[in-house]
């Protein structure tokens, strides 16, 4: 029997997830690579981090939906939040690191970036037309 739950996401840029996942201290391996779960249970994802336990996190791609999914064995989360907690971090340093790039792309610069208390993240981008 499994212990491997799947949780969607809306996460598609991998290059933005990478960097996510490294902001929050991870650092994910590429793959495919095996999530290792209960009893050295495995699934294939395309992105893993290792926990201290042995059991993995994994993200792999959802041709379908066209997202990323998370993928692990619940029972053997070991992270310092719940996992829509961390989903939720997730979620805003990926949106961090997408507009960041496609503000980049477009020729501005990050010219202020604002961490509040309330974990919001204010940005202020900068062109210059010469």
């Amino acid at each position: 029997m499994s212990h491997f739950s799947t949780i969607s996401t809306e996460l598609r840029d991998r290059t933005a997830l990478e960097a996510a996942l490294r902001d929050l201290g991870h650092a994910p391996g590429a793959g495919p690579r095996p999530v290792r779960g209960y009893r050295g249970q495995t699934v294939e994802a395309d992105l893993a981090v290792s926990q201290a336990n042995g059991a993995d996190i994994g993200f792999r791609w959802n041709g379908q939906n066209g997202c990323y999914e998370l993928v692990t064995d619940l029972e053997l989360w070991q992270q310092p939040v719940p996992v829509e907690r961390f989903l939720a971090r997730l979620n805003q340093r990926y949106a961090l690191r997408a507009i960041v790039a496609a503000s980049q792309e477009e020729g501005f610069q990050v010219s202020q970036q604002t961490e509040r208390t309330d974990g919001t993240i204010e940005l202020v981008v900068t062109r210059w037309d010469g």
